[in-house]
């Protein structure tokens, strides 16, 4: 006997209430993430990778960035190139005295309270001398650098963005900037200079270094500006200074930026070189350079005058040569 309080047909009343329908997804197709109650909301919706807020893409400095925090050989090399640029602006904070002052009575003398380091050939404090010698070799490196940067990328990048027969003199003239050695070049050119300051030496570098900065900037713009962003740039009528700038400098500096960074550890260590074969710094100025110099004659009978000025060369380079190749590996994606 069929109940008479249920009625037959298709429709039939459920006691328990409205059942679930499948909501029709935009692509047409239903499942059980599209689970909905007839005119209420949908009883469950599992956690998906198409559910909540998606994360904004990070350009790429950012990316660079978040790569480079996580990385530690640029955070221990960033410690140590801050600590060397603390020292260099303010000497002062860890060496109290002069390092021009000296003491005959005490020539070559071992290390002593007060004097850690010892004392050089003229009775100078060496641990004092160390620490004033990061000045010069940093304000070298750092003003040569961007000297150099500064030079070799608006070169390059003007003869790779417009071509032509620029491009084709700057080849030219970097090619017989390459082809001289630095350290002969320069014996002969700061052999001739009586200056005692530290700006021919960041002048001769600068002469030297720009041509592989130019190289670089002149082959990352050109293949910048083939980009299909910088063609449609040009198609909607932007002028050369605008995509120059705006399109394809941005995308084309970061191998310079790389380039420039493991150059610096470089003209540093240049600097010292010229300075130990006395055609870099001259005295009264503070280098490790010189320091070296005066110690090597006396490495058997006094080596501490060479370890801590060499000592301190080596790790300055080293920290700059770390720092650039963190750089490299965040800003080039092939190396991660």
């Amino acid at each position: 006997m069929p109940d008479p309080e249920r009625p037959e047909g298709p429709a039939m009343y459920d006691p328990v209430g409205p059942r679930p329908r499948e909501a029709v997804s935009p692509t047409g197709q239903g499942g059980p993430m599209d689970l909905a109650v007839e005119g209420g909301e949908s009883l469950e919706r599992p956690p998906g990778p198409d559910t909540g807020p998606r994360e904004k893409a990070r350009s790429l400095w950012s990316d660079a960035w978040h790569q480079l925090r996580r990385n530690p050989v640029f955070v221990i090399s960033s410690l140590m190139i801050l600590f060397l640029v603390v020292i260099a602006i303010w000497p002062q904070l860890i060496a109290s005295g002069d390092p021009l002052y000296c003491q005959l009575s005490k020539s070559q003398q071992g290390p002593e309270p007060g004097h850690p380091f010892g004392y050089d050939t003229q009775g100078c404090d060496v641990y004092t001398r160390t620490v004033y010698g990061a000045r010069a070799s940093i304000t070298v490196g750092v003003c040569a650098t961007l000297g150099a940067a500064l030079l070799g990328s608006a070169l390059g990048g003007l003869a790779g963005f417009f071509g032509s027969w620029g491009d084709a003199v700057l080849s030219r003239v970097a090619d017989v900037f390459f082809g001289i050695p630095v350290v002969l070049g320069g014996l002969v050119f700061l052999s001739v200079v009586t200056s005692t300051t530290v700006w021919p030496v960041v002048g001769f570098i600068v002469l030297l270094g720009w041509p592989q900065i130019a190289r670089i900037a002149r082959g990352s713009v050109i293949t910048a500006k083939q980009n299909d962003y910088v063609q449609a740039a040009r198609a909607l009528g932007a002028g050369n200074g605008r995509m120059l700038l705006r399109h394809v400098a941005p995308n084309a500096v970061a191998p310079v930026i790389v380039v420039a960074t493991i150059a610096l550890g470089t003209y540093i260590a240049l600097e010292a070189t010229l300075s130990f074969l006395g055609v870099g710094l001259r005295p009264p100025t503070v280098s490790w350079g010189i320091d070296i110099s005066n110690a090597a004659p006396q490495i058997r009978n006094a080596p501490h005058m060479l370890l801590w000025p060499a000592g301190a060369l080596s790790l300055t380079v080293l920290a700059f040569i770390m720092l650039g190749d963190a750089v490299r590996d965040a800003l080039d994606p092939k190396l991660r």
